[in-house]
């Protein structure tokens, strides 16, 4: 196909593409929006520090993909695809029920119960929406398509946010932010009413319901298929990188450039259109073709602009009077300024050309019995990296003392050896994947 956004026009990429779009962006209304409840009014009313409360909203959110990624990955191989998504965004929906009665009558322990049941929610959906492509796309519509479901996974994160920060500036805020995530969800379930019939991959596979054996079987199965194993590796070191820099972006954007809340979004909006416009092109330079040509390329550009970053970031000198907070307007005005733009943009730039790349490898070399189970694999690294990003950004700024620039320059570093073991044992391993994936060895 010579354009990707051709995809659109096709129920079989639409439906699934703006039923996971609306998904990510619900997750990010609601998390967002209980963010900012937990730190301009919860924490005083409990008496509890916002660290703790937004530490722990975080670790509820990820704690489904280590227990049940696995199963879930079990249920999507062996159930209908289209069925099981509209099931899942029917308990969507009662979930944001649940969240909607929390935020009205502040009852923040039901928050945070809905909090652990969307995260489960996503935990269900990831393996389902990631095995759906490679068989419902043609080979040459392949990495296209996982391009355009990156952009709006990006997109849909930026947009969430930013909505959330204005629907929490409203009088009545509370109401408007419950009305406006139910709405949503019932977006999602029409969305996936259009998804069309898509066969269970294995219909006669027993599922193993306890989630620490099938867990372990899933790892275990993945080790099995080296090139897989390294890919989805990659992949997690994605999420630690992106969650390394993004969660940092608040912090350095108040401290650092003594910039208001708009640059926060202003500063998210450039990573997050970088990574879209990354993605999408990944299908013009790959000639739409499923290849890891353009990983170097990705991993050279996270490593050079995270460093560059730190120089950039280093050389600014911003003083201002009275403790005065700037906006976008001022800081265009500082010189230096423009290459910490340019460094974020080109960061996420960066981030679209390496990920797509490997996102695309693991459907098409996955094998097709076991496609949804691998997903499930890659969601329980991709958590144990998100996690491990924290303790990581804690040990370095906290423990060692070093300051936000530094740790950019660590990361960029970390990235050069990281990048190059992984494009070694990529291309090491790639010659046996083709005979793995029509195998497809179970554990």
């Amino acid at each position: 196909m010579s354009n990707q956004f051709q995809l659109f026009k096709r129920r079989r990429f639409s439906a699934m593409f703006f039923t996971q779009f609306l998904g990510a962006f619900n997750d990010n209304i609601f998390k967002q929006a209980l963010i900012l409840v937990l730190t301009y009014t919860a924490a005083s009313k409990l008496g509890v520090e916002v660290s703790i409360l937004n530490n722990l909203a975080a670790m509820l959110f990820i704690l489904p993909y280590f227990l049940f990624s696995a199963l879930a990955g079990q249920i999507a191989d062996k159930y209908e695809k289209s069925k099981l998504t509209q099931f899942i965004k029917l308990l969507e929906l009662v979930i944001m029920a649940v969240a909607a009665v929390g935020f009205v009558f502040e009852w923040y322990a039901l928050l945070f119960v809905a909090l652990f049941l969307m995260g489960t929610h996503s935990t269900f959906f990831g393996p389902i929406k990631y095995a759906y492509l490679p068989q419902a796309m043609k080979e040459d519509e392949l990495v296209g398509a996982n391009g355009l479901f990156q952009m709006g996974t990006s997109l849909a994160i930026l947009v969430g946010m930013i909505v959330a920060g204005i629907l929490t500036q409203l009088s009545q805020s509370l109401y408007w932010i419950s009305a406006t995530v139910l709405v949503v969800a019932v977006l999602g379930y029409l969305a996936a009413r259009y998804i069309p019939n898509m066969p269970a991959m294995q219909p006669d596979l027993k599922i193993n319901w306890n989630i620490i054996t099938t867990s372990l079987a899933t790892v275990r199965y993945l080790y099995s298929l080296p090139f897989l194993f390294f890919i989805i590796l990659g992949n997690s070191w994605f999420w630690f990188y992106g969650a390394t820099f993004l969660t940092q972006v608040p912090e350095f954007s108040k401290v650092i450039l003594l910039g208001d809340e708009s640059v926060v979004i202003f500063l998210l909006t450039l990573f997050s259109v970088g990574v879209s416009i990354g993605s999408v092109l990944c299908k013009t330079l790959t000639k739409n073709k499923v290849s890891l040509r353009l990983l170097p390329f990705g991993i050279a550009g996270l490593s050079i602009f995270a460093i560059d970053l730190y120089f950039s970031l280093s050389g600014l000198d911003i003083n201002v009077n009275n403790d005065t907070l700037l906006g976008i307007g001022d800081l265009f005005n500082i010189s230096g300024s423009w290459r910490v733009f340019a460094d974020l943009f080109l960061l996420g730039f960066s981030g679209g050309l390496y990920i797509v790349p490997l996102y695309a490898s693991m459907q098409a070399y996955a094998p097709k019995s076991h496609r949804a189970r691998i997903v499930g694999a890659n969601n329980i690294f991709n958590a144990i990296f998100m996690v491990t990003s924290a303790i990581f950004a804690i040990v370095i700024l906290n423990s060692l003392g070093f300051t936000l620039p530094q740790l950019f320059l660590v990361t960029g570093l970390l990235n050069i050896v990281f990048g190059a073991f992984l494009y070694i044992k990529l291309n090491k391993h790639i010659k046996h994947a083709v005979i793995q994936t029509n195998d497809g060895i179970a554990p």
